[in-house]
């Protein structure tokens, strides 16, 4: 299994997990040997789904103020731990490929491995969600729908004047 699919299929189990509780302050067993890549991919999923909650619970409008500071500074903290492990596991590739000099002509990425990672990681979380919204039921007749059309029909002949012919 190539490395990108490692971390797919441990955020998809994580995601999943985080949801047979649906608790911000459970306590996941990490299934993975300690100090692991894989351990550290499973944490980094567990973080992202509780901050996700918690997220969803600041944003109560009946909120007490003095939780959502309270929460605010957890988030806060949270996001600590989010950018503390992707710094290890930027750490893990560092180590993984010291050994190798790159060519004359190289060129450096715009963000490191672990940050793709970590987009990776909200990912499961925002398919696993949209995958619950969409098997929601919502045909009770309390919401409608407006189409909204495109303005600009990039490559449509009957409404680009350079293709249906119009002098600009």
């Amino acid at each position: 299994m190539d490395f990108v699919s490692t971390c797919n299929s441990i955020f998809k189990a994580t995601t999943e997990l985080y949801h047979v509780t649906d608790d911000v302050d459970a306590k996941p067993v990490n299934p993975y040997a300690d100090g692991s890549i894989e351990s550290k991919l499973f944490v980094k999923n567990w973080i992202d789904a509780v901050q996700w909650h918690l997220e969803d619970i600041i944003r109560d409008p009946n909120i007490d103020p003095l939780a959502a500071i309270a929460l605010k500074r957890r988030i806060d903290r949270s996001n600590q731990e989010r950018t503390d492990l992707v710094e290890e596991i930027d750490s893990y590739f560092l180590d993984k490929y010291r050994d190798v000099k790159p060519a004359a002509d190289a060129t450096i990425n715009t963000e490191s491995p672990a940050w793709a990672i970590d987009r990776l990681s909200i990912l499961a979380l925002k398919i696993y969600h949209m995958e619950a919204e969409v098997k929601r039921t919502i045909q009770a007749g309390r919401k409608y729908m407006k189409v909204y059309r495109q303005t600009k029909m990039y490559n449509d002949p009957s409404t680009n004047p350079i293709l249906y012919g119009k002098k600009q």
